[in-house]
């Protein structure tokens, strides 16, 4: 009996998802999530930035939480420092938002743990941008 290889889980959510929050996204181009999110942008996904010290970056509105977010999110990538990641993951719960992405040295086992438990999808330690472009370039 054949056996189909099973897809990769990251090449699959980046292939069904096209809204990503950004958590933490700057305003700034030299920092890593201006120029990380404005690759994704240019790869057709559409980047909502969820900063409460920005009015907007990347040419979007930019929102205070995620939960003030107008619209269905996809995937939700952090770009904070380890010990806000908890608070983001109760609000991505209580939004049912499919998956979390936890950039490089965002590492919160407790709060991906509790992510996988509500269902979600939880990519930890590992930039999307490199990510994407292993899969897609």
């Amino acid at each position: 009996m054949a056996t189909t290889p099973q897809e990769d889980p990251i090449a699959g959510l980046l292939r069904r998802s096209k809204t990503i929050a950004v958590v933490g996204l700057s305003n700034n181009p030299l920092r890593p999530s201006h120029g990380v999110s404005a690759y994704m942008q240019r790869r057709g996904y559409q980047i909502i930035p969820v900063n409460p010290n920005i009015d907007s970056s990347l040419g979007e509105n930019a929102y205070a939480s995620l939960l003030e977010v107008p619209q269905t999110v996809d995937i939700v990538n952090i770009f904070r420092r380890p010990e806000f990641v908890e608070e983001i993951v109760d609000q991505a719960i209580r939004l049912k938002v499919p998956a979390i992405w936890m950039q490089e040295d965002v590492i919160h086992e407790k709060a991906a743990e509790k992510a996988r438990r509500a269902g979600i999808l939880v990519i930890m330690d590992r930039c999307i941008l490199k990510e994407h472009r292993a899969r897609f370039q």
